[in-house]
């Protein structure tokens, strides 16, 4: 359900899976989304799902149905977001079934909301106040090939 005023997920409800993505992080997510404290309206998503190695999508497979089947939580909240052009993926296949496509939206309404939800309060966090821009966010990405690098 879109709604400008929903929070972002927190780091507990999010998995960003890379080829190095460990069956026990896959597992650990699949577990908080089907556990009973799940009711507790926390949306759980794997991004990027496409990238999991051939055995741990299996993993992820054998880990959500076993789970969905002891599972007492009728109504979880568990989505997996993979690349529609990747159809060489396990996940996509395996779970074809629940497969949705969801809305596009804007580049212009995306930047709005994420606007909203990561102002810096004024006053305080000056290292967001090292990037200019016109509106303060206190999330920033920096990337590096290498550790250590960037910080």
């Amino acid at each position: 359900r879109h709604t400008k005023t929903a929070p972002l997920p927190t780091y507990d409800e999010v998995l960003v899976c890379t080829p190095d993505t460990e069956e026990e992080e896959v597992e650990l997510i699949v577990r908080r989304a089907l556990s009973s404290d799940s009711q507790n309206q926390k949306i759980y998503c794997l991004l990027g799902a496409e990238k999991l190695v051939y055995k741990v999508s299996k993993q992820l497979e054998s880990h959500f149905f076993r789970l969905l089947q002891s599972s007492t939580v009728p109504d979880y909240r568990f989505i997996i977001f993979c690349n529609a052009k990747a159809h060489n993926s396990y996940v996509i296949t395996a779970f074809e079934t629940y497969k949705v496509t969801i809305p596009c939206y804007s580049q212009t309404e995306i930047q709005a909301y994420l606007s909203t939800h990561l102002k810096v309060p004024s006053g305080t966090a000056p290292v967001a106040q090292a990037f200019e821009e016109p509106y303060q966010q206190n999330v920033k990405f920096v990337f590096s090939n290498q550790a250590g690098m960037g910080r």
